[in-house]
């Protein structure tokens, strides 16, 4: 179990409760309308998070489809130092493989770095999400209604309260508030009955407090504090869409890299990554089923905004130039060089630059596949109409044939 109290740990804690209060802002503008709903507030923290970091999914995606243009070279860099394992073989392939990267105005570390800025920002993203009363002060006051927070009032002021938790709800020994608050958050109805009758003087606050966090929690008829699990019910369409949602999104993403679909021995990562693409939707539909719903609505709400970003992505694709972008990638290196008083960045004259006169790795595989139709359909042609095979008659039939052709 998570503890309530909101993360402390380097970077994650910051970024957690930056977000935090982005989240309880939305929390209370929705309040301002009469409307307190988890789900809601979920899946509107979700899109304006993904919204403040499209400028680093863009980059990422320009990234990986200048990745995409230069495997091969990459690939043939690897071939050529294969089996060469010398010191000196090994720094001219980094030498070779750095001018590749210069080339495209790039570096081997960009991909990277996109990454190590995302990754704190998901992490804590999920920390919210999954601690929402810790972090909106109007969600976790219904709690401390019933718990307490002086040790005068409240349930917590009972003196068999540690021993009733223990027995009757399983809970660990020494019960803080943070932690009696994580137990309470994932109750059922039965359980809150149950607990309104153990503590009899606190009933109608109980009852009180439970059905106001059931009407927030409620969304779409699923309750969002507890896991759908494998039962039959509604609540088992969030890993379904959990798991349809991520699906569409890996699609959309793959249909940019022109190594898509390619073996293992053509391209032994994106084959990889390829088999990952696929598994981890399936993880997402388990995690969903064993973990809280409300996770399963963010994860949701993430996919269905990757799609929608996704979908914009692929357009500036097959609108933008590559060129433009490989040449402003230089001139921001090289303004960046002259800052730290460097020369500009040296390209070997030999490469040349990805231009529009040289086909893309998509055409080159759409005229592959017309040329083999063109030849099935010519000796399907030829087989139908020539004699019997070897004969003078049947080479005869397969010149006046071809000539035909031709003439047509």
């Amino acid at each position: 179990m998570i503890p309530l109290t909101q993360d402390s740990s380097f970077l994650i804690g910051d970024v957690a409760k930056l977000l935090g209060y982005i989240l309880s802002g939305i929390f209370r503008f929705l309040d301002m309308f009469g409307i307190e709903n988890i789900g809601l507030c979920i899946i509107l923290f979700t899109f304006f998070v993904k919204l403040v970091m499209f400028p680093l999914t863009l980059k990422q995606q320009k990234f990986s489809k200048l990745s995409s243009i230069m495997q091969p070279e990459l690939q043939a860099i690897q071939n050529k130092y294969k089996d060469k394992k010398d010191n000196e073989s090994m720094l001219k392939m980094q030498e070779e493989t750095k001018e590749v990267y210069a080339k495209y105005g790039t570096s081997m570390s960009a991909g990277c770095v996109q990454l190590i800025i995302q990754m704190p920002i998901l992490f804590a993203l999920y920390r919210v999400v999954y601690n929402i009363p810790a972090y909106v002060p109007s969600v976790k006051v219904l709690f401390t209604n019933i718990l307490g927070t002086d040790g005068t009032t409240g349930i917590m002021s009972d003196p068999n309260f540690q021993t009733i938790m223990t027995e009757h709800f399983g809970a660990k020994a020494d019960l803080t508030l943070n932690t009696s608050i994580d137990l309470l958050k994932s109750f059922s109805t039965e359980k809150w009955n149950e607990l309104a009758k153990l503590f009899p003087n606190m009933a109608d606050t109980i009852n009180t407090s439970a059905e106001h966090y059931s009407r927030m929690n409620d969304f779409l008829g699923i309750d969002l504090g507890v896991a759908p699990g494998f039962k039959l019910s509604i609540a088992l369409a969030i890993p379904i869409l959990s798991a349809l949602t991520q699906w569409i999104s890996v699609k959309l993403s793959m249909a940019q890299n022109p190594n898509t679909g390619k073996t293992d021995e053509e391209n032994p990562m994106a084959a990889s990554m390829g088999m990952m693409n696929n598994i981890m939707p399936l993880m997402s539909a388990f995690f969903c089923l064993t973990l809280p719903a409300g996770l399963g609505v963010y994860w949701i709400a993430s996919a269905v905004f990757q799609i929608i970003q996704q979908l914009g992505i692929n357009y500036y694709f097959k609108k933008v130039d590559l060129n433009d972008i490989i040449k402003k990638n230089i001139e921001k290196n090289n303004k960046k060089r002259a800052k730290k008083g460097l020369p500009p960045q040296q390209v070997n004259k030999k490469a040349n630059v990805y231009a529009k006169t040289v086909k893309s790795a998509e055409q080159k595989a759409k005229e592959l596949d017309e040329r083999k139709k063109e030849i099935e359909e010519s000796t399907k042609y030829y087989k139908n109409n020539s004699g019997k095979k070897g004969s003078i008659a049947s080479k005869a039939g397969m010149v006046k044939q071809y000539n035909e052709r031709n003439n047509k």
